[in-house]
């Protein structure tokens, strides 16, 4: 299916006036929810989406005979059927997604001129990992077992955000601490008890971008839960990620649900109990349903959707400031008109550091735009999605993308794209040029063969994918978070219920799994139980 083809125009197809339930964004936490509240429900889910094609960050978007990935570039754990995550997308898209193993060295850690492979496989990592520092053998050992530890006591954490509030008051602290203990700490403080060597420590954190924030700053949980989705491999899913959406939306619809795109809503409404009854839609349209699911992300939910004067949402708005937004980012779109097979492209995917202080390195490139960019990060949807060719013949593409701060481009956010004046467009060269002159330097193979080159910035992201400040994460996943209750299912103003990387962890897993915790509470059953056994397509 084509990714145009994900939902039906609201302006154009009308709407009906009432539905069980009203999910706010077709991201994947949002498409989870829904899909799990009509399979286990049989709820009637109307799911709305202010772009013009569902699914979020996972949707792709085509261009001059090419085809990129907005958000997804590889998704560790699903082609596992017996972990968690593979199990539950499995089951939320009833099989209908296949996927395609990245290979063996799914991503290459490269610092400076020094270069170090991530290969699949937990014992396969340990043994290259003291291959390369072989006088640091007991730290690599350490470090292994710290971050199966974490994450092995996620698992009680994230539970309690799906319990009844007054078990979870009761039973809280118990499910939290243990998990809490690491969380609320580094992946910096973390690292320096197990290792001096910073080299070592630079590369064992070298996949920092795929949570966004640098060792300094990144929960410690955070980046367990990151190796620990990686560390057995990754997939890409066969089609492109518009994949996801187009194998969730059938259980939707089965229930009587619907997915409607270009339907932009102003707010969530309240009654005179100061329970959601549904929302009012940009044109001043009312639609109602006994339970509304924000997937829009806490900042828009309370910030912009719910009045002010909403139970409970001045303590978390004042709660969320010690949480500030996650990074934005660039993303150079590159295509070379040479099938994918002929290319010399890799699947494997390529991070790129100018020193293993990787603090160091994004505190001064915050400060100055023309210093060393503190991390690249590039794939190849084409050489690890096998049905590519087929859909776009004799194309390869690439994406490259730098962390960068909002900051440098707020005083554009409010001007229309051709009226942003010649600084805009000199600075944004700049950099694109940059970016395109980095993916020839380390992949040689494309050099003087680019076709295209196009820059995404942090203001297309707060367009299209409505971040107000380009975050690429939804909130940052600082220790602060951890320890904070807004982020999560639940909200103080009943019906109304968070899903996606704010209800859960960012990321493709963690919105699943956010979709999964918020269907939970909202049908009163645990829901991880059900969605963790065999499904009956998998082999």
């Amino acid at each position: 299916m084509d990714s145009s083809n994900l939902g039906s125009s609201y302006l154009q197809n009308p709407v009906a006036d009432r539905w069980d339930a009203i999910v706010i964004g077709s991201g994947i936490g949002g498409l989870a929810a829904a899909a799990l509240l009509a399979m286990h429900g049989g709820k009637r889910v109307l799911v709305l989406e202010r772009n013009s094609v569902a699914g979020g960050f996972t949707h792709c978007f085509p261009k001059a005979g090419y085809e990129w990935n907005v958000g997804v570039h590889y998704v560790g754990q699903v082609q596992d059927r017996s972990s968690l995550v593979g199990a539950t997308i499995e089951h939320v898209t009833d099989g209908r997604l296949q996927w395609n193993s990245l290979p063996q060295v799914y991503d290459r850690i490269r610092i400076a001129d020094r270069e170090y492979d991530f290969v699949a496989g937990r014992e396969r990592f340990r043994d290259r990992m003291k291959s390369y520092f072989p006088h640091d053998a007991g730290a690599i050992d350490r470090y292994l077992d710290a971050v199966q530890s974490c994450f092995e006591k996620s698992t009680a954490y994230f539970k309690e955000r799906a319990l009844p509030r007054p078990l979870a008051w009761l039973a809280g602290p118990l499910m939290r601490g243990p998990f809490l203990r690491w969380a609320a700490r580094t992946t910096a403080d973390v690292l320096a008890e197990i290792t001096t060597n910073r080299e070592l420590a630079a590369v064992l954190t070298g996949q920092w971008g795929d949570y966004g924030l640098p060792p300094g700053e990144s929960s410690f949980g955070v980046h367990s839960m990151l190796v620990s989705h990686y560390i057995e491999g990754a997939s890409f899913p066969v089609g492109g990620p518009s994949r996801f959406a187009a194998a969730i939306m059938p259980a939707i619809e089965s229930a009587g649900g619907r997915i409607a795109v270009s339907a932009h809503v102003r707010e969530i409404l309240l009654d005179r109990a100061q329970r959601a009854v549904g929302v009012r839609m940009q044109d001043g349209r009312e639609i109602r349903a006994e339970v509304v699911i924000s997937g829009a992300g806490a900042r828009n939910t309370y910030e912009s959707l719910l009045p002010p004067t909403a139970p409970g949402v001045a303590p978390i708005l004042a709660e969320m400031r010690a949480v500030p937004p996650s990074i934005a980012h660039l993303c150079l779109y590159a295509g070379v008109k040479q099938p994918a097979a002929e290319s010399g492209v890799s699947g494997t995917n390529l991070w790129v550091y100018p020193s293993p202080d990787h603090d160091a390195n994004l505190a001064r490139f915050k400060s100055d735009p023309s210093a060393p960019f503190p991390l690249l990060f590039m794939s190849s949807p084409s050489a690890n999605d096998p049905d590519f060719e087929r859909r776009y013949p004799g194309r390869t593409t690439l994406e490259v993308i730098c962390l960068v701060p909002y900051d440098w481009f707020v005083r554009w956010e409010n001007v229309p794209r051709d009226q942003r004046g010649r600084d805009y467009e000199d600075f944004v060269q700049g950099l694109q040029e940059r970016l395109r002159r980095s993916l020839e330097e380390h992949v040689p193979a494309v050099r003087g063969k680019l076709e295209i080159a196009e820059l995404l910035t942090p203001l297309s992201t707060r367009q299209f994918m409505n971040c107000p400040y380009g975050e690429s994460y939804g909130s940052s996943a600082t220790p602060a978070r951890f320890r904070l209750h807004c982020f999560a299912p639940r909200t103080p103003v009943r019906n109304l219920y968070l899903t996606g990387q704010d209800a859960c962890l960012i990321g493709v897993a963690g919105a699943v799994m956010g979709g999964v915790l918020t269907a939970s509470l909202v049908l009163g059953r645990n829901l991880v139980s059900v969605v963790s056994k065999p499904h009956p397509r998998a082999s």
